[in-house]
């Protein structure tokens, strides 16, 4: 039984479609032993020279395998399966800290998508109330960073797919709850490559003490961004938040998932990679 669909966008609205998650949640979740993250770190720590990052997922995205019909006898609500979700990727960060890990990304689609109304409407019509969603599910998503010794950081997605996208809007509607109630995060990496993200104007309500990574460099698109407009991009942001405490990045990642990989060469992907280091190095 599939659960709640996410459309898919394309340039192209021919090439729009509907994924269905492969599963709906029927009974308690509970680990069957570690992830795959326990593994992938301890070898790409044996092969790296320079600290290693692992990323984990939101556990609100758990809400796209929420069944009013099918999951109430497990969850009579579904924030109780977020606060599952949210206690086994939590021990797993732990886990991760404790074998030498210091820098976990948990990656927000649910946060990320939560802009736009067409997606809000599917998870309203799921029984999650938007500003519920704002509030306790934001503070289930900061709980997973409770782990000393780490630095913690929230890439809010906008959906990734085979260079589709779900979700566009501003950070506006977000914002405000957003940031402020992830006191456990150090770090907010945030998509703004194109014009679906809206304005810098939202990162004003940024805490002094947080990091912003600027998604400018498109993870989608083949084409490179010059230099230059980043730069410009850059100073535009830090009319916002200070310059010190902003970072370049792609806006996401050029393979999300095994599947799925994003319609750029690998030729590409490294020289976007280039690009990237060499913007930040011109301005910081």
């Amino acid at each position: 039984m599939p659960g709640a669909p996410v459309r898919f966008h394309a340039p192209d609205p021919a090439q729009d479609w509907d994924w269905h998650p492969p599963f709906t949640v029927t009974g308690r979740i509970r680990p069957k032993g570690p992830m795959m993250t326990i593994e992938e770190f301890s070898y790409a720590r044996g092969q790296a020279r320079v600290p290693v990052k692992i990323t984990m997922p939101s556990p609100l995205v758990m809400y796209s395998a929420w069944s009013p019909e099918h999951s109430r006898p497990a969850y009579s609500d579904p924030f109780e399966l977020f606060a599952d979700a949210a206690a086994i990727i939590r021990a797993e960060a732990r886990e991760l800290a404790r074998l030498g890990c210091t820098y976990i990304q948990i990656d927000s689609p649910d946060l990320g998508t939560l802009v736009d109304p067409e997606n809000r409407a599917l998870r309203e019509g799921l029984g999650m109330d938007t500003e519920r969603t704002l509030t306790e599910g934001v503070d289930i998503i900061n709980s997973v960073a409770d782990v000393p010794g780490v630095t913690f950081g929230l890439h809010i997605c906008k959906g990734n797919y085979e260079s589709k996208w779900i979700a566009t809007g501003g950070y506006e509607f977000t914002a405000d709850k957003v940031f402020a109630r992830s006191a456990n995060f150090d770090v907010f990496l945030l998509e703004y490559d194109d014009n679906r993200s809206g304005s810098f104007e939202p990162l004003a309500s940024v805490p002094d003490d947080k990091v912003v990574v600027l998604g400018l460099v498109s993870s989608k698109v083949p084409e490179l961004e010059p230099a230059d407009k980043l730069i410009a991009r850059i100073d535009e942001a830090a009319r916002y938040v200070g310059r010190e405490r902003l970072a370049l990045s792609t806006q996401c990642g050029f393979s999300p998932v095994s599947i799925g990989a994003n319609l750029i060469s690998e030729d590409t992907q490294q020289r976007k990679l280039e690009l990237v280091a060499e913007v930040a190095h011109q301005v910081w």
